[in-house]
């Protein structure tokens, strides 16, 4: 009888093992075929911003009224005030939590995609967008920071105009409210709430004024936008041109197996 009861014993560890073991299996399959059909499907078309150019016009509206400060000196003096406000109700917080939080939105869109809530195009089709939209923002970025030369409200640098965290974090919540907002426009309303903060950030460690920071917004979102609309054209012309080239190269040469009097050959066929 004692016997009997170690062979249940055992039995019943030896079951909960290949189970546990056939769940862990079955989990890691589920992660990687998500992550394999991620990568490798390939859809014919990317899929475009619904309202076409028009989207370009509200952060173009923010990158104006940035570059409006240099211009007329109310929006300058609305700088200096909000630098004021901020000095005077300055609260203890010394870590740039912004440096990290300017990332969040994208690392969230790829964790999404990671545990199966995939957003409306695949790994490829949405890295170069995002890639796309980087080169371009950064490029702005890079000469407007040499070639307007403000000064950072701490004096460090000249190198004020616009915000760079601010573009990254406003690029990486148009990035998720692009590729998301189709399920839910609660994805928009939160890659956006991390940008704001970050934004406000900057201005509270005194890196920036507040139309560096609103051009900023601009500029990420509108190469984000930007890229939505760019990418399809790029990609299409690229691989759906190479495509219909190999058709038409393959129908002016045919090579088919032919049989006639009991002897097995070869038949050669082109049109020119």
């Amino acid at each position: 009888m004692l016997r009997f009861k170690y062979v249940l014993v055992i039995s019943g560890c030896l079951l909960y093992n290949s189970a546990r073991a056939q769940s862990d299996t079955i989990t890691k399959k589920n992660i990687v075929d998500t992550v394999r059909k991620d990568l490798l499907t390939a859809p014919d078309t990317v899929v475009r911003l619904h309202s076409k150019t028009a989207a370009l016009i509200p952060p173009a509206a923010l990158v104006a009224y940035g570059a409006a400060s240099f211009i007329f000196h109310p929006i300058r003096q609305l700088d200096h005030d909000v630098y004021g406000e901020i000095t005077e109700r300055n609260l203890l917080v010394t870590s740039h939590t912004e440096n990290i939080l300017q990332f969040a939105p994208v690392i969230l869109v790829y964790g999404l995609n990671l545990a199966g809530d995939h957003g409306k195009n695949t790994f490829i089709d949405r890295t170069m967008t995002y890639v796309l939209a980087q080169g371009m923002m950064n490029l702005a970025l890079f000469t407007l920071k040499r070639t307007t030369h403000r000064l950072r409200p701490d004096g460090s640098n000249y190198y004020s105009f616009p915000s760079g965290h601010t573009a990254n974090a406003f690029a990486g919540a148009e990035f998720m409210a692009q590729e998301y907002s189709g399920k839910s426009a609660w994805y928009g309303v939160g890659g956006y709430s991390l940008a704001v903060t970050t934004g406000v950030l900057r201005m509270y460690h005194k890196d920036h004024w507040l139309s560096d920071v609103i051009a900023g917004a601009g500029f990420g979102i509108l190469a984000t936008k930007g890229a939505y609309l760019l990418y399809p054209i790029i990609r299409n012309n690229l691989f759906h041109g190479k495509e219909r080239a190999a058709k038409h190269k393959a129908s002016d040469a045919l090579l088919l197996p032919s049989y006639q009097d009991g002897a097995l050959g070869l038949q050669f066929s082109r049109t020119f």
